[in-house]
């Protein structure tokens, strides 16, 4: 039962929210090192980060506040599919 309360709370996150985090992370670390080594006197990195960051918290309301799509019934097969594959793996 754990693993399907885990599940139903996390998927949208793992479905929609994962990889755009990630890249914006990994994006962000690599400007800010860009921005250190090759002008310290002039700061930009912040501007990227702010402005995709913005951009970031709107697509995480669509997809955690405002998103009706895909439906329970879509949710409820992806969690049971990725359930029976724990089982299969034990």
């Amino acid at each position: 039962m754990l693993p399907y309360i885990f599940l139903k709370n996390n998927f949208y996150l793992n479905l929609s929210m994962k990889i755009p985090v990630k890249v914006y992370v990994i994006v962000n670390v690599v400007s800010v090192i860009i921005n250190l080594v090759t002008s310290p006197g002039v700061l930009w990195f912040y501007w990227p980060i702010l402005g995709w960051g913005i951009g970031l918290f709107f697509h995480g309301m669509s997809v955690f506040v405002f998103s009706k799509f895909p439906g329970k019934q879509w949710e409820e097969r992806k969690i049971k599919e990725v359930m029976d594959k724990m089982n299969e793996d034990k």
